[in-house]
């Protein structure tokens, strides 16, 4: 929808809409009901220092009996942590390097979004013949394929197949994780392990999105760009490797749906 405002009018008016979207979001959020409150023990248990120590101990000791778990959890926020990195420099990619307009990079965002709506769909229409590891090992790979032909695009075709590829792409990926992720992880440490792992994800955003835009001020964007796709191109076939294991396929067994 942004990608269409942008062609219509000024960026400004999508940042004003989206920001009025998320003012709305925070609203609805208010009235959910506080589930503590029919919880006796939530309510005498406050959060301490103690507390949080004792659930990284937990998530620790968990990770170390159930390694390829937690392999496979880290592997992938290493996704998260290149995408979000990479994406710092989407815009003056588009605009700098291959010198689109604003209304021309409005669609080139369009169609990162057609890009997940048709991934999502054929997510949902073929979900009972989809393997978990083909959906994550496929998604990884194809997803940092995307951002290498983006990187190496000199043109707005050659751009549009790199982002649509890399959103069609990472709704397989995230489809995958998220199934392996609640199968695999009990449910009383879900809420434990993703917060422990999610603190530590946000930690190296911060760290590789600042050091992306280091090398991008120090040398051109093109190159720093194509550097970062590629480096993120080989942590895909680690996780397509680790994934395709034919010894671990146990934890892939139960199919989505």
């Amino acid at each position: 929808m942004a990608g269409v405002l942008f062609l219509f009018d000024s960026p400004y008016l999508a940042i004003q809409l989206n920001a009025v979207a998320l003012f709305i979001s925070a609203v609805i959020i208010l009235f959910l009901p506080n589930l503590e409150l029919r919880n006796e023990k939530l309510i005498s248990e406050k959060v301490s220092m103690a507390i949080i120590f004792n659930d990284w101990k937990r998530v620790v000791g968990f990770s170390k009996l159930h390694t390829h778990i937690a392999l496979v959890y880290v592997l992938f926020s290493g996704v998260i942590v290149f995408m979000s990195a990479l994406d710092s420099l989407e815009a003056a990619f588009a605009t700098e390097v291959l010198s689109l307009s604003e209304s021309t990079y409005g669609f080139l965002v369009s169609i990162a979004g057609m890009g997940m709506i048709a991934g999502a769909l054929i997510n949902a229409l073929f979900t009972k013949y989809l393997k978990l590891n083909i959906l994550i090992g496929f998604g990884a790979m194809s997803t940092s394929i995307g951002y290498v032909i983006f990187a190496f695009s000199s043109n707005f075709i050659l751009a549009a197949i790199g982002v649509f590829l890399l959103t069609f792409a990472l709704a397989f990926a995230n489809t995958g994780f998220l199934t392996f992720y609640q199968n695999n992880i009990p449910v009383e440490m879900m809420g434990r392990f993703s917060s422990v792992f999610s603190l530590v994800e946000a930690f190296f955003i911060i760290l590789f999105t600042a050091s992306i835009g280091l090398f991008a001020e120090l040398f051109e964007i093109r190159q720093t760009y194509i550097l970062g796709s590629m480096v993120f191109l080989i942590l895909g076939v680690i996780i397509n490797m680790i994934v395709l294991n034919k010894s671990k396929r146990n934890y892939y067994q139960e199919e989505i749906g």
